[in-house]
């Protein structure tokens, strides 16, 4: 068996890893980018700012979830 047989499978895994991490670090990026903005609208419903509030707090906690 050849050296070049013995290294693609690794190499392959390696860039799978890679890319899940990087998919990973945009999704945190993304969560981290939307909490630095603030709302457009100040709006003083309270129903509206719960369903947003827990919705982040869904998407944080999928987001720290080991893979």
């Amino acid at each position: 068996m050849a050296l070049s047989e013995k290294i693609a499978p690794a190499l392959t895994e390696t860039r799978e890893d890679f890319s899940e991490y990087v998919a990973h670090l945009q999704l945190h990026m993304a969560l981290q980018a939307r909490n630095l903005v603030p709302s457009l609208s100040n709006t003083g419903d309270s129903r509206n700012n719960l369903l947003h509030q827990t919705q982040a707090d869904i998407e944080k906690f999928v987001s720290r979830q080991g893979f």
